[in-house]
């Protein structure tokens, strides 16, 4: 931290506030769902984030899978990085920008959608926004801080077609 403060020189300090500053404004936001937050945050992962993750989404021991839908409007096809959980009988996936989310939308417009997990591409129908308290037992107990902390109260629950 010195050796960085030392480059810096004048501009350590205004840097720390202003990113002390960002990340306290990026928690509150999330946490008290601010569409202005959630639209900024929106567009600096498809901008970055997703791109990055798309590189390995659904492949073997990757952070992200890949969702596969349909545009409602568009009738285009689209693949976007999730986080989904298995389970019994499908998968679940933690809304942390809530159930408006574009690809969400189309997953519930269609009724289906195709997963790419684990290398596996599996058939999901049947898609409900479910409260995070009726399937927060999948997740890892890192994950439910984090719902907590950030109050994701929404998740989109797909049953595999295959039957798992």
């Amino acid at each position: 931290m010195k050796r960085l403060t030392r480059r810096l020189g004048a501009f350590a300090a205004p840097l720390l506030i202003g990113v002390v500053i960002l990340g306290t404004v990026f928690f509150i936001g999330m946490r008290t769902k601010s569409p202005r937050v959630q639209r900024a945050v929106r567009r600096m992962n498809k901008a970055f984030w997703n791109p990055r993750s798309m590189a390995t989404a659904g492949s073997r021991g990757a952070y992200a899978s890949v969702v596969h839908h349909v545009g409602r409007r568009s009738g285009a096809t689209y693949e976007t990085p999730v986080v989904p959980v298995r389970t019994d009988d499908g998968f679940v996936i933690a809304l942390p920008y809530g159930p408006t989310a574009d690809w969400v939308q189309n997953v519930l417009a269609a009724g289906r959608a195709t997963i790419t997990y684990e290398d596996e591409t599996y058939e999901v129908d049947r898609p409900e926004v479910v409260p995070t308290d009726q399937v927060g037992h999948h997740f890892d107990d890192s994950a439910q801080k984090t719902h907590r902390a950030f109050r994701v109260d929404e998740c989109l629950r797909l049953h595999d077609v295959a039957g798992v």
